[in-house]
């Protein structure tokens, strides 16, 4: 009798700070499988026959820190022998539409057959109903802003679930080979582990491997790393049938606070402290305590602050209203 397979989807924000904890688990497989498209030039970075950083600006990339922490973690487990490969059907397919695009191609010539075709009307869906957002933001009142806020978390929870899904197809087939495997996943990601599961049967055992959890600075459930924009997006993931409710509305006010309030630069100069994770924590303890009414208040008050500043006011606005507001977890000692 042959041992099962063992694959875990480790789930991560790409922040500098993780990397300790995704290597700690990629060391123990013997294939990675990368949340990214196939680019030209990744063999030639893995064997260290093109620089880091060279190979980094071929590609767009958001947060250039983690990326080349990343890639030097990838060049130590190839010298090592493991198998990496770049496995992101949605983003590929992306990426070939525009090719398509500016080859002088219209979306009325794409193959309506085609996975070209469900990724683009996805995509398109998603990109307009966040832009709408958008302008909302800066324009409507509150009520029309939790409108768009709501339609696009409906479009945005249609396309992980399309994106989710054909990666698991594509991992299903491609796992075979390895007696155990490590998939890269951001945490919004998480309904990819039963796709996998309902992809590869029952011959192989699939875990998660929630890596926030094991950071030293952190204690408490795994839904307290989840702001309520992803809880909400993560509802609509897992239920697209369900109605507007009143916990909708709730989750979408707090997530206009929250998206004010939380730090979005990088910091690799003090990964070790894990800042950025101390800064989500505070910010969704923060807006937990916030009411339908507080956040129409303080979106008023915020709207045309930056971060910090939002910051120190939802937090003195908790305060001030009696509520235990972590002012220990202040953005600028994080």
């Amino acid at each position: 009798m042959t041992l099962k397979q063992k694959i875990v989807i480790g789930l991560s924000t790409h922040r500098p700070e993780m990397i300790p904890l995704i290597s700690e688990s990629m060391w123990r497989h013997e294939a990675v499988f990368l949340e990214e498209p196939p680019a030209d030039e990744f063999e030639q970075m893995l064997l260290g026959e093109m620089p880091v950083d060279q190979y980094l600006r071929t590609l767009d990339i958001e947060y250039p820190s983690f990326s080349r922490m990343l890639c030097r973690l990838l060049q130590g487990l190839k010298a090592a022998g493991k198998s990496i490969f770049q496995v992101e059907p949605y983003v590929e397919t992306l990426l070939g539409i525009h090719d398509f695009f500016a080859a002088g191609n219209r979306p009325d010539d794409i193959d309506r057959e085609s996975i070209q075709y469900p990724v683009y009307l996805a995509e398109k869906r998603a990109t307009g109903a966040l832009l709408k957002y958008y302008q909302a933001s800066a324009t409507s009142s509150f009520e029309g802003v939790i409108d768009a806020l709501l339609h696009f978390a409906r479009t945005d929870a249609a396309r992980f679930r399309l994106r989710d899904s054909l990666r698991a197809q594509e991992l299903a087939s491609r796992l075979q080979s390895f007696p155990s495997a490590y998939v890269e996943a951001g945490e919004m990601h998480f309904p990819l582990w039963q796709m996998l599961k309902n992809s590869c049967g029952d011959q192989k055992r699939i875990y998660l491997d929630f890596l926030a959890s094991k950071a030293p600075v952190v204690s408490g459930a795994r839904s307290d790393f989840y702001g309520p924009g992803d809880k909400l997006t993560l509802k609509y993931i897992f239920h697209p049938q369900k109605k507007r409710s009143a916990k909708d509305e709730l989750l979408a006010a707090r997530s206009l606070i929250h998206a004010k309030i939380i730090e979005k630069a990088e910091n690799p100069e003090r990964a070790e402290d894990f800042p950025h994770l101390k800064n989500e924590l505070a910010c969704n303890r923060i807006v937990r305590l916030l009411s339908h009414e507080d956040c129409r208040r303080l979106f008023r008050k915020i709207r045309r602050l930056n971060t910090p500043q939002a910051y120190r006011a939802v937090a003195d606005y908790a305060a001030t209203a009696g509520f235990a507001a972590e002012r220990a977890y202040d953005i600028s000692t994080v």
